[in-house]
């Protein structure tokens, strides 16, 4: 079992160049990737999509990049050798016009529009998509030794969790067969009460006694609900992702739990039915950062 969120980090120098990735996930039910890569990295995109999605199979992952190229050929100057000896021939011709001193020099050339020109070349992109894999590989790493770090930590709260559900199950199956003998002695001493002196009609009372208990048996809810908890804990042992499935068994027992509490017109009953429910919400709610 592993979390949905967690921090992982990759970096890979190559030729003068060092590409960075970091990764942030957080929960999402399915699994969405937020990359925004710039146009120089287009390239390393469908590369990083496909390292995250190899490990992760739900939650919402950031990815944030920085990239530096150091390397001898990432920047090449341009000198435009016909620009600059139209700049000389106009100094040369304006000196003579209006016979100036010839300062015209090297610095100044330099200076002038457009002459000098800073040029980046393409980048190498099989380089950069075998940097990016490398990189993204040891972030997604990381990140998935935090996720089963903390996965450990909620599958060990979810059987606490279980445990005191099935000892409310337990409490609810030993009380249940007790409420039906309990309304049958209240409403024998009521008819007698009220019919003080006349007998009991106990083809009647027994009629009463049977619509009752027909209405308050949960024996099939408590059958069906025990054999969620059974694949419940099936999930918590499984080392693959099971976020899914144990959101929808979640929402099954908490089908069994709200019909229980309907069928139930006793006190004690009820109070377990409630117990279980405030379990069952702090199980919902861990299960939701579960992959």
């Amino acid at each position: 079992m592993k979390s949905m969120t967690g921090y992982g980090k990759g970096s890979v120098t190559r030729a003068g160049r060092t590409l960075t990735f970091e990764l942030k996930t957080v929960n999402n039910r399915y699994l969405e990737i937020n990359s925004r890569l710039p146009k120089s990295l287009a390239c390393c995109d469908d590369v990083v999509r496909k390292e995250i999605q190899s490990v992760l199979k739900r939650g919402t992952v950031e990815v944030y990049y920085n990239y530096v190229n150091n390397s001898e050929d990432s920047k090449v100057v341009l000198v435009d050798e016909n620009l600059a000896a139209g700049y000389v021939e106009a100094a040369k011709q304006l000196r003579v016009a209006f016979k100036l001193e010839n300062d015209f020099q090297t610095t100044a050339l330099l200076r002038s529009p457009e002459v000098i020109r800073l040029d980046v070349p393409p980048e190498d992109s099989e380089l950069l998509r075998a940097m990016a894999q490398e990189a993204v590989h040891a972030a997604v790493a990381e990140l998935d030794t935090m996720r089963a770090t903390e996965g450990a930590g909620i599958r060990d709260d979810l059987q606490k969790l279980v445990d005191t559900l099935i000892g409310l199950l337990q409490k609810a199956a030993t009380r249940a067969p007790l409420v039906v003998e309990e309304f049958r002695g209240k409403l024998k001493n009521r008819i007698e009460e009220y019919l003080s002196g006349v007998e009991v009609d106990q083809a009647r009372l027994l009629n009463e006694v049977a619509f009752f208990a027909d209405k308050a048996d949960i024996n099939e809810e408590l059958q069906r609900l025990t054999s969620h908890i059974n694949q419940f804990i099936q999930c918590l042992q499984s080392d693959q992702p099971q976020g899914r499935r144990l959101d929808f068994i979640s929402q099954e027992m908490n089908r069994e739990i709200n019909t229980m509490g309907s069928k139930s017109n006793d006190a004690e009953l009820t109070a377990c039915v409630i117990a279980m429910k405030n379990e069952l919400e702090k199980i919902k709610e861990q299960i939701r950062n579960v992959e």
